[in-house]
């Protein structure tokens, strides 16, 4: 998982050529720390298709305010430069898995 700030979003982001998962977290956020572990395992089974990202909100207000992100964690799915769909709060995996199965083809 790479690091995304206001300065790089989007080059990073918006300008990424796979599907990117961007998730919007705090170091003093609880749930933001249960769901990393569900992020970086998704991560690593989808190496090559998807690329995920983090953003610090605390140091990046900008995109976050420009997202309407008001409680984290949140994780927008971005896809050719557009936000597809978005989650917000620590949820189970399954959850992550629908998401990125509406920017993924079938395997």
């Amino acid at each position: 998982m790479f690091e995304v700030t206001d300065a790089t979003f989007e080059r990073d982001v918006l300008g990424a050529d796979l599907p990117i998962v961007l998730d919007f977290w705090a170091p003093w956020c609880g749930p933001c720390k249960a769901v990393e572990p569900v992020l970086e395992q998704l991560e690593a089974e989808s190496r090559g298709r998807v690329e995920f990202a983090r953003l610090n909100i605390d140091e990046n207000p900008l995109t976050a305010a420009r997202y309407d992100v008001l409680s984290i964690p949140t994780a927008i799915v971005f896809d050719g430069g557009e936000a597809k769909t978005s989650l917000s709060g620590a949820r189970p995996r399954s959850h992550y898995e629908r998401a990125l199965a509406e920017v993924l083809p079938a395997a």
